[in-house]
């Protein structure tokens, strides 16, 4: 827990010094730093839902 508690203050310094360089503002910065990764936290669960129904069929003998 420990790990993923520091990657998730990681994730959001880097999205939010990235930002701040490119626009200036501590305002847009801190918005995208909350806004982009709950936005990949859903994509990347969907992400997960689409692979395991790739990888069930996979296993299951029906490959694309």
């Amino acid at each position: 827990m420990l790990k993923t508690f520091t990657f998730a203050i990681l994730h959001f310094s880097v999205a939010f010094l990235v930002v701040y360089a490119l626009t200036g503002s501590f305002l847009i910065g801190g918005a995208v730093a909350l806004i982009e990764p709950t936005i990949n936290t859903l994509v990347f669960y969907f992400h997960e839902k689409v692979w395991r129904y790739v990888e069930h069929r996979h296993t299951s003998g029906m490959t694309a």
